[in-house]
Formats: structure tokens, sequence, C-alpha cells
């Protein structure tokens, strides 16, 4: 048997390695999509090593809080690692549920705002009010959409309701269960930065959400939010590849069927990754006043879920 405390080694190991990977394969799969080569998918490694030999440059007009900011979001990243189901049901701080979750993405962004406007700029604090306005308005979806989850299975546990859900064969066609992943499937692109909410691969001011908060960094401090990110995406992923597709993964703290279980969240992982990456190219970036339109129907749904528990009952 394999202990706790190296499944939580193992877990926060899989998500900080395979993050930028995560991230290189999408901007590969949208290259090709479009008819260009692309970059490798490991270039994203290339950039963090990069970065981390750079030293960086710190403006005279910020305080502690800018400097703090990328490893809060590195440490709250690695914490959410280890609340979440990844390779196993039974991860270290699956106790908490997704309370707790919420209040690690929600202490990120808190910070990262707040670094946002320490820098002065005008993009900065732009940005910062962009980000607080999306993050009011998604986090209470996935908070509905997981509740929706836990009604069904009886357990705020997330390893619980990966357990007890994982035994239902006709899962994808419950219509609690399709309303809860389409609502937080839109949350997910709001929150991990992804078109059509915001566009990653631009630094066009009238369009960035992301970009403008991190501007002043460089060097480790912006290898440091870029991983951050990085992780964010790939835990948003993995919660909607185990949550609700639950099958495979696993509930002994043993090396097969850890084993076996990795290899089913990459193959889920790499499904979800191509339906991003056709979705990405697929649409065009939603105006920044229609942000709040999409996140109010994601939020619709997930209250939808919610009460179709109590009805299909």
């Amino acid at each position: 048997m394999i202990t706790d405390v190296v499944v939580a080694v193992l877990q926060v190991a899989a998500m900080a390695a395979g993050a930028p990977l995560l991230v290189g394969v999408l901007r590969t799969l949208k290259a090709r999509l479009v008819g260009r080569r692309g970059s490798v998918p490991w270039q994203p490694y290339r950039d963090l090593r990069k970065l981390f030999a750079k030293t960086p440059v710190v403006s005279t007009t910020t305080s502690w809080l800018f400097r703090a900011t990328p490893y809060v979001l590195l440490s709250t990243m690695i914490t959410a690692a280890l609340a979440a189901p990844v390779l196993s049901s039974r991860p270290p701080l699956a106790f908490a549920g997704i309370i707790l979750l919420m209040y690690l993405l929600l202490l990120g962004t808190f910070f990262l705002t707040l670094a946002g406007l320490d820098a002065g700029s005008a993009f900065g604090g732009m940005g910062s009010s962009r980000a607080v306005a999306v993050a009011a308005l998604a986090e209470p979806t996935v908070i509905l959409a997981v509740l929706a989850l836990s009604l069904r299975a009886n357990t705020t546990n997330l390893g619980g309701v990966v357990e007890r859900l994982a035994h239902e064969p006709l899962l994808a066609a419950n219509p609690v269960h399709l309303l809860a992943f389409f609502a937080f499937f839109i949350v997910m692109l709001a929150e991990a930065g992804r078109l059509p909410v915001d566009n990653p691969a631009t630094h066009l001011e009238l369009t960035m959400i992301h970009e403008a908060m991190v501007l002043e960094y460089s060097g480790r401090h912006l290898a440091l939010v870029e991983w951050a990110a990085a992780m964010k995406l790939l835990l948003f992923l993995t919660l909607l590849a185990n949550l609700f597709f639950p099958w495979g993964v696993p509930a002994v703290l043993a090396p097969a069927p850890l084993v076996l279980g990795a290899i089913v969240l990459a193959a889920k992982l790499v499904a979800l990754t191509v339906a991003v990456a056709v979705l990405e190219t697929a649409m065009a970036k939603l105006r920044l006043f229609r942000v709040p339109e999409l996140l109010a129907g994601s939020f619709a749904l997930a209250l939808l879920s919610v009460t179709a528990v109590f009805l299909l009952r």
C-alpha cells in the first residue's frame, strides 16, 4: 500500500510537471487547426527555464504584495492539488470539499488583483477590475455545479462524490449531470482565461484580463505566475474529467491502480484539451460587456441542475 504522503507528493508532482505540457499541447493543437505549424508541445518548459534564469525587474513604487503574489499563487495551486481528486479519489485534503478549493482560488485571484493595482499602471488596474468582475460571477457557479453532484452523491467530500457517481453507468445521460457539466465548462474557460472570455495569446489592452495584471512581472516572478496559471487550467480540466466522468479514478492506494488511473486521466485530459482547442479555434472573443451574459447563463445552468436534483428524485 502507498501512504497518503506519497500520494500527496505524486499529485503535486503531476500537477506541477503536467501543467506546462498541457498548455503546450493546447497551443500546438490550435496552431494545427488553423493550418500553422506552431511551437512544439514542450515549449512552455523552455520558456519557464529561460524566465527562471533572468533577474526580475521590480518597480520602486510597488510594495511587498507585488513580490509575494507569485509565491502565493503557486502555493495556492499546490494546496489545491492536495484537495482535488487527481490521481486518486482519496486525496489528502479531500475532506475539505469544494469550499476549500474555492477559497484557495479566490485567495490567488485576490492577491493577483492587488498586485495588478500595486504596480500603479493603467493596464494593471483595468485587468484587476475585470478579473474581480469575472470571479464574482464565476465562483458561485462552480459551487452550485459541484453542489448538484454532491446532492446526488449525498456527500460534500469530492472523493466521495467521485466514488459514488462512478457506479452509475448512465451518468452522462442524466439531466442534472449534463447541466452541471456545461455550467462548469463555461466557468473553466472564464477562470483559466481562455476564449471566448479572455485571449491568452494577445496583449491588446481592449481584450486582456489576466495578461493586463501580469504585465509588470518579469524574470522568475513571471515564471511563477505563468506556472500557476497553467496549473489552474490543469486543475479545472482535472475536476471536469474526474468529477463528471469519474470512471477509472482509483480508490485503492496501490501502485497498479494509481498507474491505471493516471493513464485514464491522461486520456480524459486529451479529449477535453481537444474540445477546448476546437472551441477556441471556432469562436472569437466576446466583447467585454457580453461576458457577464455568458457567465449569467452558466449560473442559470448550474441553478437548473440543482433544481433538477429535487425534481427528478
